[in-house]
């Protein structure tokens, strides 16, 4: 069985934390984002972004944990920012009413992230040399890191 197409890659800063996702959101890969989003929380981080920029695919699941992982950081006094969703989880956003997900930020079709690299919506996380940079995955099949 081939290993789930999606990479997780974690820039720490302090108590803010960048989670840039690449590849396809899905039953199979929910599991490595999901693992992801919790150890930021459990690590202390008080901010979580998320860069969908390179997310291709993203299906009712990945919606699912976001609002899990949006829930779950809100409770704990915490902040879960999405940016740049991809098209499909945008359209998905907005026929479930979940918009609170989005937190107000606006949707980036398409290529536009690239267009725009210095957008005000995701504030750029000046790295030092004595920051974690992570690079999760991709997961084996059953989403065991």
């Amino acid at each position: 069985m081939p290993l789930p197409q999606l990479n997780v890659y974690r820039h720490d800063r302090k108590t803010r934390t960048l989670i840039t996702l690449a590849g396809e959101i899905d039953l199979e890969t929910v599991p490595l984002m999901h693992a992801a989003l919790e150890r930021c929380l459990r690590d202390g981080v008080r901010t979580i972004d998320v860069d969908l920029a390179s997310v291709t695919f993203c299906d009712c699941s990945g919606l699912n944990a976001f609002i899990e992982a949006f829930l779950t950081s809100t409770t704990a006094g915490r902040t879960l920012r999405l940016h740049y969703p991809p098209p499909l989880l945008t359209r998905m956003v907005d026929l479930t009413g979940c918009d609170f997900v989005l937190m107000g930020l606006p949707a980036v079709p398409g290529p536009a992230p690239l267009q725009a690299p210095h957008s005000s919506v995701l504030d750029p996380l000046p790295m030092t040399r004595s920051e974690t940079v992570h690079r999760l995955g991709p997961a084996v099949s059953d989403g065991v890191l």
